[in-house]
């Protein structure tokens, strides 16, 4: 049978999939504007076009944690047979969790952890990548080609997302290690994932006569925009060095231009693609493990030519 792959063509519009498929799984996301994000929902896409009798009905939540659990809501009315999550607000999922285990629905979160993964109930998994080691391998890698001194800004995700607390806490972590204790941070602000608030966060920086040696992100977006603030303002970017995390195209590009010196490849299509995997095992009757890793991996101008294409 030809297999059917149904997704939402605009933003806040639902396709349920039609009632003879085999399996229809329901997809919300976070957000479709988001790099990274595209990455991951195509590989949840790829996955679902390489197997056979699979629908999808894909959401945008749109940064919107109601919104995303009405999605949820609709998709248990509607009878799908697995639901994928990438959620708004990993704190906000106990709802999300209870309403569709109680539906004897299999659910998986992707990418964005709920609160407590070790809580999750029977019939629930978490696919991401873990992220004590994103901010680890960064930071180890900034502080290596700082000699271990210097001055850092940083720049945050959403103060409520627990992957940006993580990053940042392993930022510290590494930081106050003795071989990297000579690296002050001296500003440290969230620019919400995106390339334009952090642009305008280091306009700021700059406007108000800030110095570092490091501009540390918690994503290559905001590296990249951390970079177009600094060259607008006439920066050689040789003299600093900048980390970001997710290995996202744009990010790869602008380290081969020379202005990335650091990212952490995270390898969204392989999350798409296993979080399919497991919801369609979980479907089929099977019990996957609660959480499951696809590793981290620092990626450098020394390694870079693995990770392009």
């Amino acid at each position: 049978m030809t297999t059917r792959i149904l997704a939402a063509l605009a933003f806040g519009t639902a396709l349920v999939a039609p009632a003879h498929a085999d399996t229809q799984v329901g997809v919300t996301m976070t957000a479709f504007d988001n790099p990274f994000l595209t990455i991951l929902l195509g590989g949840i896409r790829a996955e679902a076009a390489r197997q056979e009798d699979v629908s999808l009905a894909v959401e945008d939540a749109e940064l919107d944690v109601a919104q995303q659990l009405s999605q949820v809501q609709n998709f248990i009315a509607n009878g799908v047979d697995a639901i994928i999550v990438n959620p708004v607000d990993g704190d906000s999922t106990m709802a999300i969790t209870q309403a569709v285990t109680a539906a004897g629905i299999p659910l998986v979160y992707v990418n964005h952890p709920p609160a407590d993964i070790d809580a999750l109930p029977e019939g629930a998994s978490f696919v991401g990548s873990n992220e004590i080691d994103s901010g680890t391998m960064q930071t180890e890698q900034v502080c290596e080609m700082l000699g271990g001194e210097g001055i850092a800004v940083v720049m945050m995700g959403p103060l409520e997302n627990h992957a940006a607390l993580t990053r940042t806490e392993d930022i510290h972590d590494v930081l106050g290690r003795p071989e990297c204790a000579g690296i002050e941070v001296v500003e440290e602000q969230s620019a919400n994932w995106s390339r334009v608030e952090a642009q305008d966060l280091m306009t700021n920086w700059l406007t108000r006569g800030v110095a570092f040696d490091a501009v540390i992100a918690n994503n290559d977006e905001m590296a990249v925009g951390a970079i177009q603030a600094m060259k607008a303002a006439g920066f050689d970017m040789e003299d600093v060095v900048v980390a970001g995390i997710d290995a996202t195209p744009d990010g790869l590009l602008a380290m081969q231009a020379g202005e990335l010196d650091v990212t952490v490849y995270q390898n969204a299509t392989r999350q798409g693609e296993v979080a399919l995997e497991t919801a369609m095992r979980m479907a089929n009757g099977e019990s996957p493990e609660r959480r499951i890793w696809i590793p981290f991996e620092p990626v450098t101008p020394d390694n870079i030519q693995d990770y392009l294409n």
